[in-house]
C-alpha cells in the first residue's frame, strides 16, 4: 500500500511556490526558515548566540522494476530534527566555546527491506537513507566544543557520532551508498552514525590553514542502538572503544575548493569471526561457537574537488568526488567499498541554485563471509535458493543514482531521483532493481 507524507507536509512544500514575500516573512523564498524571522526575533537571538533549528527530511522510494518482490508499491520514511547551537562566548563570555543539543525522531518504512532485498539476508545499501536505527526519538547530539591557542587546538566532548567529524561526507543523495560517513555503513556494528550518539572525545589540531589532524575516542556500546535507549546516558553495556585518527587537507586549486581525507579506525572490543571457531575450523561445519577476535579495524580515503566554475558565480560548477573503505577480513562482512560521482551546482542560469548529482558504488563481500554461507547450506543439506531455509550467498552489490535537486526556496529543496541496484544484497539470484525516489529537505 502506498504510504504518502502527511498532508501538512505537502501543503508546506506548495507554500514555497506562493507569492514572494519579504525574507523575514513566513514562506519567503529567500528566507533560510519556512516560518520566517519571527518578526526579527530569530536574527536578534542569533546575534546573542542562540541558534535554533527545526529540520525535516522525507524520502519516498518505489520499486519500479525488479528486486526480490516484483509487487510494486511505494514507501515513505522521514526524520525530524530539533537542534540548538549556543555560542557561549556571546552568552557567558567563554571564549571560543559552543554547545550543541540535538534531538531527532525517525519513523516510516523502507522499500529496500522486503521489495528490493532478500529478507533472509537483507541488503547493504538502502534506497532511503533516512530510514534506520529504529523508529524512535533520540538524543543525537549533546556536546561542548572549545578552541585553544587562537583556534589551533579544537576539543569536543559529549555525546555524538563518529561520522560528524571522521570520514564525513554530505548527504544529498538518497541511496545510503552515497550519503554520509561510509565506514559506519559497512562496519555498523562498531561505528555508529547519526542519529545514534555515544560518549566521545574528539581532539583536532590545525597544522595550518588547509591541513588538520584529529583523533577520537568513542564509547562502543551496542545498547545505544536499542530503540528504548534513545536518551540513555549511562555507560552500562559498554564493550570497549572505537579510536579513529584522520588527516584532512582542504586546498584551493585554481581558486576552487577541495577536501581530501585519509583515516584509520581501531576498536578494542571483542568481535566475532565471520568463519572459524576457536579451533580454526569452520563454525558452520563444527557447530561450535564462532571465535572472538580482540579487535576490529579498517581505513578510509575520500576526495571532493570542484573542477569548474562560472565567472559570475564561483559556487556554480562541476565537482568530482570519490570514497573508499577497507575493513578487517576476520570480523567484517564487507571487506571493501568504493564510490565515485559528480555534482553540478547551478546547471542553468534560470535555476542557479539547483543541482544535479550522479554516483556509482561497489560493495564487496568478504570471501570468508561468503564461504561461511556456503558451508551453512552444506551442513543443512540445502542447495535450492527457493527453499525458505536456504541462506543466500552474498557477493558484490552495485548501486547508481541520478538526482536533480530543485531549489524551491532557501528553506526547501526537493530531489527526485532514479536508482539502479545490481545484485541487491550481493545476491545474484535477485533481479536487478530500479527504484524511483523523492527526497525532501526543509528547515522550519
Amino acid at each position: 500500500m502506498l504510504q504518502l507524507p502527511k498532508p501538512c507536509y505537502i501543503g508546506l512544500a506548495l507554500g514555497a511556490l506562493a507569492t514572494p514575500a519579504s525574507a523575514s516573512e513566513p514562506f519567503a523564498s529567500d528566507s533560510p526558515w519556512m516560518l520566517g524571522d519571527w518578526g526579527g526575533t530569530r536574527s536578534e537571538l542569533l546575534e546573542q548566540g542562540y541558534d535554533f533549528t527545526l529540520g525535516y527530511t522525507g524520502e519516498m522510494g518505489s520499486n519500479l522494476h525488479g528486486g526480490y518482490d516484483h509487487d510494486r508499491t511505494a514507501r515513505y520514511s522521514d526524520q525530524f530534527t530539533f537542534a540548538s547551537l549556543l555560542d557561549l562566548e556571546k552568552i557567558l563570555g567563554w571564549q571560543d566555546t559552543e554547545v550543541q543539543l540535538t534531538i531527532t525522531e525517525r519513523h516510516g518504512d523502507n522499500i529496500s527491506n522486503d521489495r528490493i532485498n532478500d529478507p533472509r539476508v537483507g541488503g547493504f545499501t538502502s534506497a532511503q537513507e533516512v530510514w534506520g536505527r529504529g523508529e524512535t526519538w533520540r538524543l543525537t547530539q549533546m556536546w561542548i566544543k572549545q578552541k585553544y591557542f587562537d583556534g589551533a587546538l579544537d576539543v569536543k566532548f559529549g555525546r555524538f557520532g563518529e561520522g560528524e567529524d571522521f570520514n564525513s561526507f554530505p548527504c544529498d543523495f538518497q541511496n545510503l551508498a552515497f550519503c554520509g560517513s561510509q565506514v559506519g555503513n559497512w562496519a555498523g556494528s562498531v561505528w555508529y552514525n547519526w542519529p545514534v550518539s555515544q560518549w566521545a572525545l574528539r581532539v583536532r589540531y590545525n597544522l595550518d590553514d588547509t591541513l588538520y589532524a584529529q583523533v577520537g575516542v568513542y564509547e562502543q556500546n551496542p545498547s545505544n542502538l536499542e530503540s528504548g535507549n534513545g536518551f540513555k546516558l549511562s555507560g552500562s553495556g559498554t564493550q570497549g572503544a572505537v579510536m579513529p585518527i584522520e588527516l584532512v587537507w582542504s586546498p584551493t586549486v585554481n581558486g576552487l575548493k577541495g577536501e581530501y581525507r585519509a583515516g584509520y579506525y581501531y576498536s578494542n572490543a571483542k568481535a566475532q569471526d565471520v568463519l572459524n571457531d576457536s579451533n580454526g575450523q569452520p563454525a558452520a561445519i563444527s557447530g561450535d561457537a564462532y571465535r572472538s577476535s580482540s579487535s576490529k579495524h579498517g581505513l578510509w580515503i575520500g576526495a571532493q574537488q570542484q573542477v569548474t566554475s562560472l565567472a559570475s558565480d564561483r559556487s556554480r560548477g562541476l565537482s568530482l568526488f570519490a570514497n573508499a573503505t577497507v575493513h578487517d577480513k576476520k570480523t567484517n562482512a564487507i571487506d571493501n567499498y568504493v564510490q565515485a560521482g559528480l555534482l553540478f551546482k547551478g546547471p542553468f542560469d534560470a535555476r542557479a541554485k539547483d543541482d544535479i548529482g550522479f554516483a556509482l558504488a561497489r560493495v564487496h563481500v568478504n570471501p570468508a563471509y561468503r564461504k561461511n554461507a556456503r558451508l551453512a547450506n552444506q551442513a543443512a543439506g540445502l542447495d535450492d535458493y527457493d527453499d525458505p531455509g536456504y541462506l543466500p550467498v552474498q557477493d558484490t552489490e552495485y548501486s547508481a543514482e541520478l538526482y536533480y535537486g530543485i531549489h524551491l526556496a532557501d528553506w526547501l529543496t526537493v530531489r527526485p531521483n532514479l536508482q539502479y541496484i545490481r545484485h541487491p544484497g550481493g545476491v545474484s539470484q535477485v533481479d536487478d532493481a530500479v527504484v524511483g525516489g523523492l527526497k525532501i529537505q526543509s528547515t522550519f
